[in-house]
């Protein structure tokens, strides 16, 4: 169902002195309004996959996040806090007049919207949290758990680079590629705007926050964990989760275990992008919910 939509709209918005770019599909009166993974991607692979909403009604805001894409790319290490992003967020949310939305966060988009409905309660109709996390310290214990799937031999091996910082080593980024054909995208191809995003990847904001990989945390969000604040989010909320995704099922439990009006999906043979890899199942299930929470 996603295809390479050219966007309805174009703005240009005005972020912490910067330049923010954000695009817009459809012009129904539900705004579907989408945070995509990184940090530091593009939004290309976030936006394509659900500018198709707007053929079922729904009004689809994406944007490039400071530091990505066509956005400006400040160099300042200060700009890159979760706190930061989410007064974004509510900049772009009140600068279009988008009132209350159906707020979807995928991945790290998943932990910024978290923060989000966590700030800025009275703006949202519903929550969609895609192969996302609310307690990092717990997905760095599945993520060992995914590593430790290749043998101890590999996994000493990755240590030892880690421990010299010879993350560029052939051998490490051949576990590391490994690792993601298993855990981020099964496709023996993966999709043009995944590869375009991921082309275009700014690591200042990747390496500041998360770490060097998708396998190993070492930024300012390796401590975060907000699974004592989730029964504050009074939301209806969607969890969505691949059964190989790196943010694994475990991850998605605790979420709905702390969110009040929460249900979970798990989709069998997807990682951590099934609107790529298993499309065909994933918009059934976005599309009911969506329309169960919609007041039009």
């Amino acid at each position: 169902m996603w295809s390479e939509l050219a966007p309805d709209e174009r703005h240009e918005i005005g972020v912490n002195g910067y330049k923010v770019v954000v695009y817009g599909f459809g012009s129904g009166p539900e705004v579907v309004l989408c945070l995509n993974g990184g940090p530091g991607l593009p939004c290309d692979y976030l936006r394509e996959a659900h500018s198709c909403l707007k053929n079922h009604g729904y009004r689809v805001i994406a944007f490039d996040q400071l530091g990505t894409g066509a956005s400006d790319r400040p160099q300042d290490p200060a700009l890159w806090t979760i706190g930061r992003y989410v007064e974004e967020v509510e900049t772009v949310r009140t600068a279009l007049g988008l009132g209350k939305v159906h707020l979807l966060g995928h991945s790290w988009g998943g932990w910024l919207a978290i923060d989000y409905a966590l700030t800025y309660t009275g703006a949202l109709k519903s929550l969609i949290l895609e192969d996302t996390d609310a307690d990092m310290p717990h997905l760095i214990t599945e993520l060992e758990r995914l590593r430790a799937a290749l043998g101890p031999e590999t996994v000493a091996m990755m240590q030892r680079h880690e421990a010299e910082g010879t993350l560029d080593h052939p051998e490490y980024m051949a576990a590391i590629t490994i690792l993601n054909y298993r855990h981020v995208c099964r496709l023996e191809e993966w999709p043009a705007p995944i590869r375009r995003s991921l082309g275009d990847w700014n690591m200042g904001p990747y390496g500041t926050m998360q770490g060097p990989n998708e396998f190993l945390y070492t930024g300012n969000l390796k401590d975060w964990n907000r699974v004592p604040d989730l029964p504050r989010i009074a939301a209806p909320t969607l969890i969505t989760v691949g059964q190989h995704d790196e943010l694994t099922p475990a991850c998605a439990l605790r979420m709905k275990q702390g969110i009040a009006h929460a249900e979970l999906h798990v989709f069998p043979n997807s990682s951590h992008m099934p609107f790529y890899e298993e499309p065909q199942a994933y918009y059934p299930v976005l599309l009911d919910f969506l329309k169960r929470n919609s007041t039009r």
